[in-house]
Formats: structure tokens, C-alpha cells, sequence
């Protein structure tokens, strides 16, 4: 099938019926639901983007395998110019969400290709799980699915590993072997997106101890599978806010879910690996998927810190506050903050390195550089639009006040911005800034952005001994040579 289209992907969703649970109640049909029907929407128009003569030479490819055009995400890289290709897709993605939606289809797809290009690590330890994630990979590209994943174990006794936790299947684990696949049982999160997408992939972080063996898991399966439970958050809206009101929380809600297992059955086709404490430790490093899939949230990143960026100028020059020195400190730093960021993206790229199999793959340093930079700087652009927006940001009027005649004489009078600016354009602004520093919707991206990629404490900690261990701090050693007496120091 290739590239599919907007409303091709809303036929694969209405067709199904996926057991998802929201604020207490059992939604029986996820298009029609209204919390969900706008970020469908958003989604179905990525998907047309791909068809889109601005961008279909841009985004997409014709495949050598199957003759069919195929999203760039499946690009396995080998030049630069493959790299340069499968940014252009992530970054037409992003500014269509304004980086606001974390995982748009995009991201998973690269982690599929990249854990399938790589699968001569799974064969070492069981030839039928490389020969599974190929043959999946295959699947997504050539149908074109919206995967959503569940990597992370619930926050239960996080001083205990998987096996020490007082339910034994508190955590996803095996239960049994069957002849027709795997039985597990347990819960993962965070499947960001779960209910509006068509498969879920599960994996997990490095960190198994011995006597993990059974939480050991990676495998696929489609939402609607029998005994498996979309359990999601409170929504941050409800689906009938106005557009107006909501600029933002209105369209790009991503509901995130905790999925609980049942015993649900995995066939065996859809294992990739299973109760092997060493590979699942090692999947990570060893397949790319740490580093391949952060070429795609580094681009994502720098949309939505560009998007909060911009949003700081315009709500300083509606009021006309940005010809304050300290306006323009704070502006100026978010400007560094985005030039930072992309600039450590091209350097990722330029610098890119080769793996064994000739896989092209992003520098790890830059990469990993962004991903440390991210949780501090998107804050402080939030934080900078708070000061800026100051209580202007807790006074804005609504869509019905300025379609009511009897007040609108006073909200052109006292909503104006500066000269030139109307109040209508100002009050739109600052609806538009408050969404994203203020509403619910807004602080849940904020805490996204903060541990996007896990703990970023520890993130930095293992950046600095991966450091350690491959560098050997030359510049030192040779200022140190000063003291070694057998050298002869050059004088005047």
C-alpha cells in the first residue's frame, strides 16, 4: 500500500474497537469521542501531507523493495544526504504540530527501522526474533501505521527491580509459553497517543538485574488485542473547548496511557526478544534505537522551543515591552537557545558516524548535548513567557464577549496593545501564550519536555562517564608535561 492517506488512516481507526478507558467510562467509539477527535484530525493531516505535491518528493520515497512511495522515516541511512532526507520529513511533521506533538508517527517508525537494521544482534541469541522485527518493519513501512510504545514500568517501589515488586506481575512480565505465542500479564506506560493509533510496541530501558528474566519483553501487537487495557489520564480538555479560546489545547491534546496486559496473548512472530536479561540490556546500544530515534526528537525539539521562542517576541512587541534592556536579555537568550540547538543538530549530522554494517547514524555527543540542554532551556522560554505575559495572561476575554455588540466598545478600548495593534490581535496572542505557559495542556508539556528521555540527572551522569571512558583529556596531559624533568623547556 505505501504513503496512506488522512482519511485511509480514520477508516483503520473507526474499524476497530481497542478496550480504552477514560475518566472512568468505556469509550466505544474513538472517533466520535471528543477529547480524542481533534488530535485524529491533526494526524490525519500529517498523513496527507505525505501526498501533498509541496512535500511529497521532500517526505517520501519510492521504495526499491516493494515499488510503492513510503514515508522517509524508513530511510536506513548511509549517507549524509539520507540524514538530510529523513530531517526534512521530521521537520514538515513538526512545524505542522509546531513541535508541540511528541509522537507523531515519525518517531516510532525510525525506532522499527532502526531496531530491523540492526537485527543481526537479536540473531545472535534467537535467529527467530531478527527474523520477527524484519518482517514487522516490513509491516509498518509498507502499511504505513501510527505506532504508539511502552517502555517504562509504573511507578510503584522504585527502590525494587521488577522481580522484587510484592505482585509478582506488577510490571509486565511472561507468564507462560503457549504453542501459539507468549502469555503476559502486567502494566506499561507511558503509550503516549495508545487510544488513536493503530499498534503498540513494547521494549524497555536498560537496567535488568539477574532474576528479571521474565520482564525481559519486546515485542508488537495491535491496540484492539483481547485483554489488552488502555487506561487513560485525565484530559487536559475536553474536546469542546473554542478553537478560539484554545488555540493549542484545542487540537493538540496528546493523551497519554497506562496499558495493562490481561493475559494477552504475544504470537510468536511478533516476539523480538524474551527472557534474556543481557540482551534486553544491551537492545539499546546495540541497535541504534537510543540514538537513531533522537535525530527525529532533536528536530521536533528545536520546533517547539523555536515556536515558544517566537510566541515570547510577539507577546513583548504586542505590548511593547521589548525595547526594555531586560526584555531583550531574556528574548535574546531564547533566540541563543534555538541557534544552540540547531546548530548541534547540523553538527550531529555533519559529523555523523558509520556503524559496522555501513549504517549511517547521527554523533552521539551533539545528540545526547540536546537532549541535556532541552529540559532546562524549554522551561525557561515557559518561564520567560509567564514574565513577559505577567497577569495580561490571567484577563483575557472570550470569543462570546467579543461577538457580544454591547461589549465590544470596551474591549477595543481596553484590551488594545500597543500602536497599531488591535485588542483582538492581542487578545489572540496572549490566548495563544497562555495555552502553552498556563493550561493544563501546557504544563503537561512542560513536563514532557523535562523527562522526555528519562531522568535528566542521570542522563548526564552516564554522558559524563561515556565521556570519561573514551576520552583521554590530551589538552591536560600535555600541559602536565611542563613538570616531567626529562623535558627541556624552551627559553627566551
Amino acid at each position: 500500500m505505501g504513503i496512506r492517506t488522512g482519511a485511509k488512516y480514520i477508516e483503520a481507526l473507526k474499524s476497530r474497537n481497542p478496550e480504552v478507558w477514560l475518566s472512568g467510562k468505556r469509550v466505544t467509539n474513538i472517533f466520535e469521542e471528543p477529547v480524542f477527535q481533534q488530535p485524529i484530525l491533526e494526524m490525519a493531516k500529517l498523513y496527507d501531507l505525505q501526498h501533498n505535491p509541496k512535500y511529497i518528493e521532500e517526505i517520501t520515497h519510492i521504495c526499491d523493495e516493494t515499488g510503492e512511495r513510503i514515508s522517509n522515516a524508513f530511510i536506513v541511512p548511509k549517507s549524509y544526504q539520507d540524514l538530510e532526507a529523513r530531517r526534512k520529513n521530521f521537520e514538515v511533521f513538526a512545524k505542522a504540530t509546531f513541535g508541540l506533538m511528541g509522537r507523531t508517527p515519525d518517531f516510532l517508525n525510525v525506532v522499527v527501522t532502526s531496531m530491523a537494521s540492526n537485527s543481526e544482534f537479536l540473531d545472535k541469541y534467537n535467529p527467530e526474533w531478527g527474523k520477527n522485527i524484519r518482517a514487522y518493519y516490513k509491516h509498518v513501512r509498507d502499511n504505513d501505521l501510527f505506532l504508539t510504545h511502552a517502555i517504562i514500568n509504573p511507578q510503584n517501589d522504585r527502590s525494587k527491580s521488577s522481580h522484587e515488586q510484592q505482585d509478582m506481575f506488577t510490571h509486565l512480565g511472561a507468564v507462560k509459553e503457549t504453542p501459539d505465542g507468549l502469555i503476559v500479564r502486567g502494566a506499561k506506560m507511558l503509550a503516549t497517543l495508545a487510544p488513536i493509533t493503530d499498534e503498540v510496541i513494547v521494549y524497555s530501558f536498560p537496567g535488568f538485574k539477574p532474576g528479571d528474566e521474565r520482564y525481559a519483553l519486546a515485542f508488537a501487537l495491535p491496540l484492539d488485542t483481547p485483554g489488552l487495557r488502555i487506561l487513560c489520564r485525565e484530559a487536559m480538555q475536553d474536546g469542546k473547548r473554542s478553537v478560539y479560546d484554545h488555540p493549542l489545547a484545542s487540537r493538540f491534546e496528546e493523551m497519554d496511557a497506562v496499558l495493562v496486559f490481561n493475559d494477552v496473548l504475544v504470537p510468536w512472530d511478533r516476539v523480538f526478544l524474551y527472557n534474556n536479561v543481557e540482551a534486553a540490556n544491551l537492545l539499546y546500544p546495540k541497535t541504534g534505537i537510543g540514538i537513531q530515534p533522537a535525530h527525529q526528537s532533536g528536530v521536533r525539539g528545536l520546533v517547539k522551543l523555536q515556536f515558544a521562542t517566537e510566541v515570547a517576541c510577539k507577546l513583548a512587541d504586542s505590548i511593547g515591552v521589548d525595547g526594555y534592556l531586560n526584555v531583550q536579555n531574556d528574548l535574546g537568550e531564547l533566540i541563543q537557545s534555538v541557534e544552540s540547538i540547531r546548530a548541534l543538530l547540523r553538527i550531529a549530522e555533519y559529523e555523523y558516524e558509520v556503524t559496522a554494517t555501513g549504517e549511517v547514524m547521527p554523533a552521539y555527543a551533539p545528540l545526547e548535548t540536546i537532549r541535556g540542554l532541552l529540559p532546562t532551556m524549554y522551561p525557561r522560554a515557559i518561564e520567560v513567557i509567564q514574565i513577559i505575559g505577567a497577569g495580561g495572561l490571567l484577563m483575557s476575554p472570550t470569543d462570546a464577549d467579543f461577538e457580544n455588540p454591547d461589549l465590544r466598545e470596551d474591549l477595543d478600548r481596553y484590551y488594545v496593545g500597543r500602536e497599531g495593534v488591535t485588542a483582538e490581535e492581542r487578545v489572540h496572542l496572549f490566548k495563544l501564550a497562555w495555552d502553552l505557559c498556563g493550561e493544563a495542556f501546557g504544563q503537561r508539556l512542560l513536563q514532557y519536555e523535562r523527562y522526555y528521555t528519562g531522568d535528566p540527572i542521570r542522563k548526564r551522569a552516564i554522558f559524563y562517564n561515556n565521556h570519561k571512558r573514551n576520552n583521554s583529556f590530551k589538552l591536560v596531559e600535555e600541559a602536565l608535561e611542563i613538570f616531567d624533568r626529562k623535558k627541556e623547556v624552551p627559553s627566551l
